[in-house]
């Protein structure tokens, strides 16, 4: 409940500074910063996302190459 919470407070904070303050009479009208922020940073973002994925299917290709592997061996034992 208190993440629930903290995570709302959070979201509006996050609303009131990205609100122009002209448009709305409140707010701390950054948004143009957050714009070029995520200009910038959103693709450094999806180069991280992208090798986290590549690693994982290299792990998973693994692991099923070993999960056959002993699939295989299993009958030869017995």
């Amino acid at each position: 409940m208190k993440s629930l919470i903290i995570g709302i407070v959070i979201l509006a904070a996050a609303v009131f500074a990205v609100i122009p303050p002209e448009t709305a009479g409140f707010g701390l009208g950054w948004g143009a910063h957050v714009q070029s922020f995520l200009r910038g940073g959103l693709p450094v973002i999806a180069i991280l996302i992208s090798l986290i994925a590549i690693f994982i299917g290299i792990a998973d290709m693994k692991d099923r190459a070993e999960a056959r592997k002993e699939k295989t061996e299993k009958p030869k034992e017995e």
